[in-house]
């Protein structure tokens, strides 16, 4: 009987490790002596509290963030890199691209692909890739410029 309960216990733990997940563009975490708040922009709101001066929404806290991100080495540079989470196709937008490539790395770092940017707005196809994190950097001819933080779905 010890046994299957400890089979019974272990199953049940196994099934509380795995969480729902989401990628997010915004969001933070807030402690102090009297508590914490974890947030994300666009998390689904379940339920409102308001004391009359006070109004708090909760929502579903996700225990595994995938944050999508900016690294921005050039501010003067103008450009987005969108759809983020990616599927078919991805679209690179510069206000200048003469003398700009980019660069796609895999989650581990590997160079999956690099080429010039062909205009003011590139389209890159990504059906091909599978599904996990990336990232792209543009960068000229002796710095990198910007990296963004990329997901790909299916």
């Amino acid at each position: 009987m010890k046994k299957k309960a400890i089979v019974f216990f272990s199953f049940i733990s196994a099934l509380n490790v795995s969480a729902q997940e989401v990628i997010s563009t915004q969001g933070d975490s807030y402690a102090n002596a009297n508590g914490s708040i974890d947030f994300t922009i666009g998390e689904t709101i379940i339920n409102t509290e308001t004391d009359g001066t006070t109004t708090l929404t909760q929502g579903f806290h996700q225990s595994n963030w995938n944050f999508v991100g900016l690294e921005d080495h050039s501010p003067e540079l103008e450009a987005s890199v969108f759809p983020n989470p990616m599927d078919k196709d991805l679209t690179i937008r510069v206000s200048h691209f003469e003398n700009l490539s980019y660069s796609l790395y895999d989650g581990q770092g590997k160079l999956v692909s690099t080429d010039f940017l062909s205009g003011e707005s590139t389209i890159i196809e990504v059906q091909d890739l599978a599904p996990g994190s990336y990232s792209i950097t543009l960068q000229n001819k002796t710095e990198a410029m910007k990296t963004f933080k990329l997901i790909k779905t299916n």
